[in-house]
């Protein structure tokens, strides 16, 4: 999708601090980080949402789940724990619409989130 922010990221038309890559997603730090360890993973294919994945799509969603536990080891986060946050729609937050998930840790996380 041209005019996608995270598709402009996945073709390179703007910069980002790649975590990890592979051939389905890419995980990126997050530029208003929430926590110390703000990830965004993002499947390189444009999804608007988890909603519009289907069970023809389940191999990029494994992959991006995949691709997410690759950065919680590599974040060393994974012993101590973390939140993985889906944001959907205007009344979930989500403020680009491209299908990707929060990794947040390196803290204790707080309830309500925030």
């Amino acid at each position: 999708m041209s005019d996608c922010l995270f598709c402009k990221i996945v073709a390179g038309e703007i910069p980002s601090k790649v975590v990890a890559e592979s051939e389905n997603s890419l995980a990126f730090y997050d530029i208003a980080p929430q926590a110390p360890v703000h990830v965004l993973v993002i499947p390189k294919r444009h999804f608007m949402s988890v909603n519009d994945v289907t069970s023809s799509d389940l191999a990029v969603f494994d992959d991006l789940m995949s691709l997410t536990q690759q950065v919680v080891l590599d974040e060393g986060i994974k012993e101590s724990g973390y939140r993985l946050v889906f944001n959907v729609g205007e009344d979930g937050l989500m403020t680009v619409p491209h299908l990707h998930v929060h990794v947040l840790g390196g803290r204790r996380m707080t309830w309500p989130p925030g």
